[in-house]
């Protein structure tokens, strides 16, 4: 069977070292990280026997937080295109087994937006990942309106990733721990705060009308959903229309026909079944969030799930390739 994951992560030491230190922060800096560090480097190696070893078919590849999201107006958009123009160079010849998501300047909205369309159009990248928040900004703010309008028009998925997080709330949220290596991270990324910001982010691009100002855009947000599933009741009923925001459907209604989720890094049965019931079948992918997650832990995962044939078949590659326009 074809199985495409979608949020598997690279991270070029050439290009993380001309980011500003004291933008970098603390990322990277883990021995998690630097462990991970040759994974990330590596796309025709490891990463590929890897994905033979365990039968799958295509990976589209996507920058960490170590991007052009943390560069100035006027350094973010020659770095993006020198990133995706890097990708596009290290899987020619693999374009069969690798795609990617474009890096944008996101600080630079308009000219994220063409680089966005540059990196469709000239390398075939099938959409691009936005990682969190942008100068402290959530992408509601009226100063991002160009990327949407162009996703919209190329008619490409954009990918919501979590970010790190701004310093205030990391000073908030996430100083005074016991001093564990690693624990600030943990709970403020992978460990708990990645997810519940990203769900806060959809739901202000619901609340603010911007589903319903482009229609035709497609989001996508990976770790089953980032805590959505489960809050989708309480959340319907607070969020819907005529309740004071802009969004004129339903949150179900609107996620339905334009937020997919993916199950990167997650990899038990419960979670997935409560995506289904409120997601469906025709939103959700398989991911797997190499190398931070393992593919043989995805595969086994994936032969977990008790559904019909077609259904698996969908997860693993259908709703993929119809969304991403994946040639097979």
């Amino acid at each position: 069977m074809r199985i495409v994951t979608l949020e598997e992560h690279i991270s070029f030491p050439e290009m993380t070292s001309k980011i500003p230190k004291e933008a970098l922060g603390g990322f990277g800096q883990s021995v998690a990280m630097q462990r991970m560090a040759p994974k990330l480097a590596d796309i025709t190696g490891e990463r590929l026997q890897s994905m033979d070893d365990n039968g799958i078919s295509m990976q589209v590849l996507s920058v960490d937080s170590s991007g052009a999201n943390l560069l100035n107006t006027q350094d973010g958009p020659d770095f993006a295109m020198q990133y995706n123009d890097l990708i596009a160079e290290r899987i020619k010849g693999f374009e069969n087994r690798f795609t990617g998501f474009a890096l944008l300047p996101m600080t630079a909205p308009v000219a994220a937006a063409d680089e966005l369309e540059r990196a469709v159009k000239q390398h075939n990248f099938c959409g691009a990942m936005i990682r969190g928040l942008t100068q402290e900004k959530f992408l509601d703010q009226p100063e991002f309106a160009p990327i949407f309008e162009r996703a919209e028009k190329l008619d490409v998925p954009i990918y919501l990733h979590p970010g790190l997080p701004p310093k205030g709330v990391a000073d908030i949220y996430y100083s005074g721990l016991p001093n564990y290596s690693g624990m600030a991270e943990a709970l403020a990324c992978y460990g708990w705060g990645w997810h519940s910001e990203t769900a806060l982010h959809v739901l202000r691009l619901l609340f603010s009308g911007i589903f319903d100002q482009y229609p035709k855009l497609k989001l996508i947000i990976g770790h089953m959903g980032e805590m959505l599933p489960m809050m989708m009741a309480r959340s319907e009923k607070a969020l819907k229309p005529g309740n004071g925001g802009a969004n004129q459907r339903t949150l179900t209604d609107t996620f339905r026909d334009q937020l997919h989720i993916t199950t990167s890094g997650f990899f038990t049965q419960p979670p997935l079944k409560i995506a289904l019931d409120t997601f469906g079948i025709d939103n959700i992918m398989f991911s797997v969030d190499y190398p931070f997650s393992t593919n043989e832990m995805g595969i086994e995962f994936l032969n977990a799930i008790e559904l019909p044939a077609e259904q698996i078949a969908q997860l693993a590659h259908g709703n993929a390739d119809k969304l991403l326009k994946l040639k097979i």
